[in-house]
């Protein structure tokens, strides 16, 4: 009897492994969870948390895919059926990089977003002052995308540089979508043996294969879920540049272009360099060597003391001995 249940369980599960192969598109294979990159941006391959169930497209996610696709009979299926993972990165030239750095995190969370990173740091600019700069990474909903884009870009000295691109996720959507559901019904179908075997064994052997299911279950619903808050929130990078390190360098009135421009720019930082290293020298490296020679110069001076009062009577005393003996 509990050969014959064993054997019975394993053809279910075999039936419904194959049942779930088959709702699968014809390039699917295991997708696994996204992580946000390198400055908000495109998602990268990697494993995901579990999260809540989200079996289908939320507004803010279906609000995200506004662009058209054409299906491959040549119809134009509805741009809500797309899921998109839009992201853009721009370069901009302010006068005032702190205050510029704010005002983007503060857009970000009136309009519903949130502050993935912001960076503050120094630079240099062609002069060899030191000037601020910053790097501010949000994310704002999708459908707010352009509102965001043309808000940062008001008020710039200029725009140096400016991305968008879009990742259509659709295909993985929907096939771990159709996975998750498979996974269901096996979990369905593994209870209801686990409600009727009589066996401690029996009970124990399908609990085993529940247990798996479930887990595949929860990896599946974060996977899900981690795509449609992707699409719902689009990644903002933004380099935000001090206008003094885009101004030309100037000598005495006088501003070089070119080779001469580049020249000067390069000796002037070589004597900065040569300068910056001389005060280090002297600062810091020669008195580290100095409080490091003089002890091991004592020392040496100890064991020549000790050669000279001690070894060499001993050794002239035992020369003479020879001496005496030839």
């Amino acid at each position: 009897m509990k050969r014959s249940f064993t054997v019975i369980a394993f053809i279910t599960i075999l039936i419904l492994s194959a049942c779930s192969t088959m709702r699968l598109s014809p390039a699917a294979t295991q997708a696994p969870a996204l992580s946000y990159g390198k400055g908000g941006g495109a998602p990268s391959l990697q494993e995901a948390p579990a999260a809540a169930p989200a079996p289908f497209l939320n507004d803010a996610a279906k609000s995200a895919a506004q662009n058209s696709v054409v299906s491959t009979t040549g119809e134009t299926a509805p741009s809500s059926n797309r899921l998109v993972i839009q992201t853009a990165e721009l370069t901009i030239v302010v006068k005032d990089v702190n205050a510029r750095a704010a005002a983007i995190q503060n857009m970000a969370t009136q309009m519903g977003g949130f502050v993935v990173s912001a960076n503050n740091y120094q630079t240099y600019a062609s002069d060899g002052t030191q000037v601020p700069q910053a790097d501010v990474v949000v994310r704002v909903p999708a459908d707010q995308l352009e509102a965001a884009l043309t808000q940062i870009k008001q008020g710039t000295v200029d725009v140096k540089s400016e991305t968008r691109s879009g990742q259509d996720v659709t295909d993985q959507y929907v096939d771990l979508q159709s996975r998750l559901t498979a996974k269901q019904a096996a979990e369905d179908q593994l209870i209801k043996i686990m409600q009727n075997a009589t066996r401690t064994q029996d009970v124990l052997d399908v609990y085993q294969q529940l247990q798996q299911v479930e887990s595949d279950i929860e990896v599946l619903k974060g996977q899900i879920k981690y795509y449609e808050q992707s699409a719902a929130l689009s990644a903002i990078t933004v380099h935000i540049v001090a206008e003094e390190t885009v101004k030309p360098l100037q000598v005495g009135g006088w501003k070089p272009q070119g080779v001469a421009r580049d020249a000067i720019q390069s000796l002037i930082f070589f004597w900065q360099g040569f300068i910056n290293f001389l005060i280090t020298f002297f600062l810091l490296v020669l008195p580290v060597l100095i409080t490091i020679a003089i002890p091991i110069f004592l020392v040496a001076l100890l064991l020549r003391w000790i050669f000279r009062k001690i070894w060499k009577p001993k050794a002239k005393a035992v020369m003479q001995v020879q001496e005496n003996k030839n």
